[in-house]
């Protein structure tokens, strides 16, 4: 396709004063293949077989479907109510030695924190109509947006690669002897992507009732744990004294169950923008924050009670095959049950694959005009084949993969909300600068802001991920000084957000005035 093309295609996005009346789904599906030009006839079969045809674009205000509201709940919930969120606890213990109370308490804490910002970024889908990577675009202009959208494909294609990885290590612990860890990873690949091509209606079913049977499973986890011994005092001999030491590991571990809320936040607003623009905030914002909060606190606390097992047999199944070989390991004592719920745990990984694939493709399409002008099943194939690489191939260091991914990930996520949510309350406010946001404007640079403000100050949220980092290949030096000065302790995304949050509204305020947008 050539330039002309796409920009032929991209300017053909309805506006809310183009349809004045309902358009049917076959009327969506039709306009939407006209887009593609020679390949128009075969989309346009696809899209009337139940592929979802919309994109990136905008979904209007007489398109919107009250009934969807409570998806906001029980989608969270299932996508985080899964086997991916225990290891996340278990970390608490492996890397930074916390004790299970400790663990526990860093959970509860962090994780409310970055539930609330997450959440506070679902409330823009609504009012907006938008995915959150077309919405950032009012912050941070066209080009802030292309930046935030690489960004995020690379989150989610990092999401789904230890998804893959999680789910191929417990599928192959269930056949040892007939199934390689390199067949798990891709089977559980292949039934991610297959959601994500038909589209948002498909996962938004499959995500309501999902959650369900998983809790169960964890539930019956729980109980074998115990029945195995918990001995939540095992660590406390490992554990650093209080002090800077015990503040250094609290804070490092603190961000990464930050990161695996707030990785959330780039494509919150993705799974509600079809919601009606009256519904209330305060519903969306509660649903959200609770469908976040409770399953990956519920899943995350679990994983750091196994690690206190200290039965020799579980010790060595976790050293052996991660946090897939203690699960399989734990549900020993149930013999071909026990095999069948670790095969349902291996697959409940799906549900939270669907989400970082679906997006993968949105934010692909959010890159431009020329990356939007291609269908969104294309950009979703090419996310299943990245993800399915570097989930092979990485298969071996889970753990490892797992903790950095997510420490970084916190970093971004932290000023990219920063910004977006103080570009909204402060200058898009009614009674603000601005007045609002002029939606039409989605799809035009030349009517956007500039992003200048935007841009700059998330270059102020990386310098302070800079200096207050703790990873094993860098420690920056307020890092340095917050905990063992041979591991320092994580401030990357306190400062990050700190100081993004104090430098955006001066900054904004000077390119509304300079620039007058």
């Amino acid at each position: 396709m050539s330039a002309e093309d796409s920009e032929k295609a991209y300017s053909s996005f309805p506006r809310d004063s183009d349809i004045p009346e309902y358009l049917g789904e076959r009327d969506v599906n039709r306009r939407t293949a006209e887009r593609f030009g020679v390949f128009a006839p075969v989309m346009e079969k696809l899209f009337d077989y139940g592929v979802e045809a919309r994109g990136v674009e905008r979904v209007l205000e007489n398109e919107r479907d009250p009934k969807l509201l409570w998806n906001n709940l029980f989608m969270w919930w299932s996508v985080n109510c899964v086997l991916t969120t225990v290891p996340i606890g278990a970390l608490a213990q492996a890397i930074f030695t916390l004790s299970f109370g400790d663990a526990c308490a860093t959970i509860l804490c962090f994780g409310a924190l970055g539930a609330a910002f997450t959440s506070g970024i679902a409330t823009l889908g609504p009012k907006t109509g938008l995915r959150t990577m077309v919405i950032v675009r009012f912050s941070s202009g066209y080009i802030g947006g292309i930046i935030y959208s690489i960004f995020n494909i690379l989150t989610q294609l990092g999401f789904a690669t230890t998804c893959v990885i999680l789910g191929g290590q417990t599928l192959a612990a269930v056949r040892p002897d007939t199934l390689s860890l390199e067949g798990g990873v891709a089977i559980v690949a292949v039934l991610s992507v297959i959601p994500c091509f038909v589209g948002y209606e498909l996962l938004h079913r499959y995500e309501r009732y999902v959650w369900a049977p998983i809790f169960l499973v964890m539930l019956f986890l729980w109980g074998l744990g115990g029945k195995a011994g918990y001995h939540v005092t095992a660590q406390k001999a490992l554990e650093d004294p209080a002090g800077r030491f015990l503040a250094g590991d609290v804070l490092s571990f603190g961000g990464i169950v930050f990161g695996s809320f707030t990785g959330w936040a780039p494509v919150a607003a993705d799974y509600n923008c079809k919601l009606p623009v009256d519904t209330s905030a305060w519903a969306v914002f509660l649903m959200t924050f609770f469908g976040l909060y409770i399953p990956i606190c519920f899943a995350s606390i679990l994983g750091a009670a196994l690690m206190t097992i200290t039965n020799p047999e579980y010790v060595a199944a976790y050293e052996d095959g991660s946090m897939g070989g203690l699960i399989a390991q734990v549900l020993t004592p149930w013999g071909g049950f026990g095999k069948f719920l670790l095969v349902v745990l291996a697959l409940s990984v799906i549900a939270n694959n669907m989400v970082n694939t679906y997006s993968t493709g949105i934010s692909i399409q959010a890159l431009g005009r020329p990356f939007a002008a291609v269908p969104r099943i294309f950009w979703t194939l090419i996310g299943f084949i990245a993800y399915t690489i570097a989930g092979i191939i990485g298969r071996e260091h889970f753990s490892v993969i797992l903790s950095n991914f997510l420490s970084i990930l916190s970093y971004w996520t932290a000023f990219f909300m920063i910004i977006t949510l103080e570009e909204h309350f402060i200058f898009r406010r009614k009674s603000g600068i601005l007045g609002g946001y002029n939606l039409d404007d989605w799809d035009s640079p030349s009517k956007l802001p500039v992003g200048i403000a935007g841009i700059l100050a998330g270059a102020c949220g990386v310098a302070g991920a800079v200096v207050g980092m703790a990873e094993v290949w860098y420690i920056g030096p307020v890092g340095v000084l917050a905990g063992n000065p041979e591991f320092g302790g994580d401030l990357g995304f306190e400062l990050a957000g700190a100081f993004a949050g104090v430098t955006y509204p001066l900054l904004r305020w000077l390119e509304i005035r300079l620039m007058g947008r």
